[in-house]
């Protein structure tokens, strides 16, 4: 029934150039009618010919009517499973200024660290955080899981070792047994491309294999337990082997850290500081290590740096910002981090300081030893005399069965492994909780209960107790009561700008709305307060949502097979390329190893291929950004018994719809390759083309992207990847859940079986509420606005590069290499732009000295208007340079951006007035203006002097 259709749809709220402002936006492009605008941009031959067949688009208020009952599905329980997950408490301060937040949740990554102080603050007390629990003095910025975590650590030691030992290149990498499942098994997928032996044994029995390079264990251990391991470290660096250990930050509150017991690195799951389970996702993950790794530590780094009036600044420290730079000489792909999640962590932290912190792991740990003793006194085998929050019951099955149905029944989640049965502890916990799981268990044994006491001492050996201090520095000692939080996180939020200011048109990133709509059941509980190992029958509401948008992804790709659990564009990339890897391998085409990589791509595919592998065979593009056919056949059939795949992104890195796409991958097809086509560019393609049709086999997509989930200012993200039949053998599998059960499948690529669960749920509302139509009108509205942008910008900039009919498709580059020869960089144009109010477009990509535009669907003509009129004032202004009118390195531009300390300063020795380098345009006084609160930031002197911690408090005086 459709007689009674609501006014409010999302379609009208989402897509910014409707209504009034299509026609003259169409006319200022040259077009009579959208629908003429795709026919130039997309060639006829790959267009759909369907409408997408997903449901009908439901407005806001009906989808959240709709999904309170999908949630209702979900059954919450109380979770002790554990496993490296675990319930938290998260402030309230926190969830409501910091992950509900749009002025923190839809901020970019810091790249432009002038308009980007705050959060770098914030990911610096993150660091400073781990840094000190783990008493190792380099950390980076969160990685995406502990898994990947603990792969990026093997991956780390062995190219140190194969740097060091050429000649004997070791390659086996020792486990021990009691390392949780699902990180030995994201380990497999790293180790079997690579070539890498995973011996997993019993650290205390086992001997140090021969040909290691390095060790892995976990402290406390996947069963609880806490083990001295400071013998078996000494004993692993004198076989010439690197030690890693995997620990979690709340027992190191109460447990000697990692550094004291002289681990070369530590990682884990910052989780339990604040950030809530969402059956998997996303959470920040943590890495530290010894100083002598700091150039090649995998993922971010925040360093302290000045900026050019030699003030305290902070800025991505370049040379190990991100090891994707390095391409096919990567050792690592990761091009992305958790920063929203890290940041919450931290936020967490000065919350509630090294008191807070040691008062919260001691009740979590003397609860749990309350509960031990009690056990043992009711006559129960408790497995270790030493442990944080974790006890191992012996336990026959028929006990076990006994104890699940009672718990089930009172709504508890325990977990069971090898004879026994596990309760993990944590914040959460409450007195009468205790006291029931207590009782549960003597009524399944038919045991009298004994009362619970206080115990008289810690269950952890005294050798490693932890005596060392901890955030000691002010930001971690100042800001407990909510007030003052709430005015520390403002402040910092302020520092920063992001889509709450105005349009962010970083090409290639797609930064659209995030609508609230979308983001709000995410802090629901029935999604938020899963743990991910929880049984299949308590989580039917999010299966029902993660198999619906398996099911559209299917539909948007042309594929038939999903895996959702890629947490990151890069993992996805990863992954997909693994399919392909035991694609060939079940054929029996091990030797097939070569990927094909046009010169224009985004530096992850290199990285990635590397990293799955694969030997990079790059293939050039010519002057128009097109890959050049002849030299990718001529590559293609003089590799064709090596040939894996090509590797292609498409609308192409450069911004335009390549006419010749499907014979690219014929050719690849007939010289024995597969086609990953790279799905960062998805947003020009949802409803009017698809990977399917121009030929491809897999593709990864970015939810972070085109599909809403926000950037957090550099993560979370996700990267799916979707498949055809010949694939979908292999999509990943997990150890808990079967999300693959076929025996080709491919191991892990993220530690949950769905990566970061909990956001689906954002992509899954966009899809559900613009429905078919509103998706495709959304890709076609940003190739709209893009090329409106190149109609008003090619008035004074070069459009570097167009398709057969002279259009963009949803993105653009302006090349601003000319004006070099005059002493203007392309960093001086993005750097000028912050003191119109906008972040700059990509710089340097994928063209050096230019900048790439992608406006999105987003945005209204007004704020497109804007944006324009920013940079043809910009040219403006570049041109009285070219005219001398100004010095080369003395104007505007050279000195941008202008803080307000600067303007307002009493001595103003520039030959241009405050009100041109603040106010250059009207709108920036009527609307109000954001102030860059550091100006330029000297990269080069935060190189020189790597400082990755809270620096002490008179440097910021």
């Amino acid at each position: 029934m459709t007689c009674f259709p609501r006014y409010d749809r999302f379609e009208s709220r989402h897509i910014g150039t409707t209504g009034p402002d299509l026609g003259p936006m169409l006319k200022t492009t040259g077009v009579t009618s959208l629908d003429e605008l795709i026919r130039q941009t997309i060639p006829d031959i790959i267009r759909l010919k369907a409408e997408l067949n997903t449901p009908a688009a439901l407005s806001e208020y009906d989808y959240l009517r709709m999904l309170k009952e999908l949630a209702s599905k979900n059954q919450l329980m109380r979770s002790f499973i554990g496993q490296g997950y675990f319930g938290t408490v998260t402030p309230s301060a926190i969830l409501r200024n910091v992950f509900q937040n749009p002025g923190w949740y839809t901020q970019y990554t810091p790249y432009q660290a002038e308009i980007a102080q705050g959060r770098l603050e914030a990911l610096l007390n993150f660091q400073t955080m781990v840094s000190d629990l783990t008493g190792l003095p380099i950390a980076n910025a969160s990685l995406l899981d502990e898994g990947t975590a603990a792969a990026e650590t093997m991956m780390m030691f062995y190219h140190e070792k194969a740097k060091k030992n050429k000649e004997e290149s070791p390659n086996v990498f020792f486990i021990d047994h009691l390392v949780y499942d699902q990180t030995l098994a994201v380990l497999k997928s790293r180790a079997w491309p690579q070539g890498i032996e995973l011996v997993v044994g019993n650290w205390q029995t086992d001997p140090i294999p021969a040909n290691c390079f390095g060790v892995l264990i976990q402290y406390p251990d996947k069963s609880g337990s806490v083990h001295d391991y400071q013998e078996f470290v000494k004993k692993a660096k004198a076989a010439n082997c690197l030690v890693a250990m995997a620990t979690d930050l709340l027992a190191l509150c109460l447990l000697k850290s990692p550094g004291e017991l002289d681990a070369d690195v530590a990682f884990g799951n910052s989780q339990r500081f604040g950030v809530p389970m969402g059956f998997g996702g996303p959470h920040a993950a943590f890495f530290a290590t010894k100083d002598e790794f700091k150039r090649v530590i995998p993922g971010r780094i925040i360093g302290v740096s000045i900026d050019e009036k030699g003030n305290h600044a902070l800025r991505m420290a370049l040379q190990t910002r991100e090891q994707h730079i390095r391409r096919e000489k990567a050792t690592s792909n990761i091009c992305t981090a958790q920063a929203l999640l890290a940041i919450m962590a931290s936020m967490y932290a000065v919350y509630h300081g090294p008191h807070g912190l040691k008062a919260i792991a001691r009740r979590v740990h003397d609860m749990t030893s309350s509960l031990a003793n009690a056990l043992k006194q009711e006559g129960f085998t408790i497995h270790s005399d030493y442990f944080f929050d974790t006890i191992s019951i012996k336990a026959d099955q028929k006990l076990r069965e006994a104890i699940h149905a009672l718990a089930v029944n009172t709504g508890y989640n325990f977990w069971e492994s090898n004879e026994s049965l596990q309760i993990s502890l944590d914040e959460t916990i409450t007195e009468e909780e205790l006291i029931q799981i207590n009782q549960l268990i003597c009524k399944a044994a038919g045991k009298k209960e004994t009362k619970l006491n206080q115990p008289a001492a810690l269950n952890i050996p005294t050798h490693l107790v932890r005596y060392s201090e901890f955030l000691t520095h002010p930001v971690f000692n100042k800001y407990h009561t909510e007030s003052a939080m709430m005015r520390y996180i403002k402040r910092l939020e302020n520092k920063d700008l992001s889509l709450v200011h105005s349009m962010i048109t970083l090409g290639s990133c797609t930064m659209k709305l995030n609508a609230a709509t979308e983001l709000i059941p995410v802090s629901w509980p029935e999604f938020a307060n899963i743990h991910p190992f929880a049984p299949a029958n308590q989580t039917e509401g999010y299966h029902q949502m993660i198999s619906e948008l398996e099911r559209y992804l299917c539909e948007i790709t042309g594929f038939t097979a999903c895996s959702l659990q890629p947490n990151s564009g890069a993992q996805g990339e990863f992954a997909g390329l693994l399919t392909i890897r035991a694609y060939h391998e079940s054929r029996g085409d091990k030797h097939r190893n070569i990927a094909l990589i046009p010169s224009s791509a985004h530096g992850t595919n290199p990285a990635s291929a590397v990293i799955a592998g694969y030997e990079v065979l790059v293939t050039p593009c010519d002057d128009h950004g097109n890959i050049i056919v002849a030299e990718l056949k001529a590559r293609a059939e003089q590799h064709k018994d090596h040939l894996a795949c090509l590797m292609v992104t498409y609308p192409s890195t450069h911004g335009v719809f390549e006419t010749s796409i499907q014979e690219i991958c014929k050719i690849v097809h007939d010289n024995g390759g597969l086609v990953y086509m790279d799905g960062a560019n998805m947003n020009a393609q949802v409803g009017l083309t698809s990977p399917a049709t121009i030929g491809a086999d897999v593709c990864h997509l970015n939810l972070h992207k085109t599909f809403a989930i926000p950037h957090g200012g550099g993560g979370p993200g996700m990267g799916p990847i979707c498949v055809n039949d010949k694939l979908k053998a292999f999509l990943p599998s997990h150890p808990f859940y079967a999300v693959n059960e076929n025996a080709n499948a491919v191991p892990p690529v993220s530690a949950a079986p769905y990566g970061s669960a909990s956001i689906l749920l954002i992509s899954y509302a966009y899809i559900r509420m613009l429905g078919p139509d509103g998706m495709r009108r959304s890709s076609e509205h940003a190739i709209l606005n893009a090329n409106y942008m190149a109609t008003r910008l090619s008035e004074k900039y070069k459009v570097l590069y167009t398709g057969a009919k002279g259009r963009v498709a949803h993105e653009l580059i302006l090349d601003l290499r000319p004006f070099k020869e005059i002493g203007v960089s392309a960093e001086d144009v993005a750097k000028r732009l912050m003191d119109y109010g906008f972040h700059a477009p990509t710089l340097s990509f994928p063209v050096a000295g230019t900048i790439m535009i992608e406006p999105t669907e987003s945005e209204n003509k007004e704020e497109l208007d804007r944006f324009c009129d920013a940079l043809l004032n910009i040219h403006g202004e570049i041109q009285e340079v070219a005219m001398g009118t100004y010095p080369a390195d003395n104007n505007v531009l050279h000195h941008a951006p202008h803080t307000l300390a600067v303007i307002t300063q009493n001595d103003w020795d520039l030959p241009y007035s405050r009100e041109k380098a603040a106010y250059p345009l009207p709108y920036l006084k009527h609307e109000g203006k954001f102030w860059p609160s550091v100006s330029r930031v000297n990269n080069a002197y935060g190189d020189r002097n790597l400082i990755c911690v809270c620096p002490p408090i008179e440097e910021y005086m």
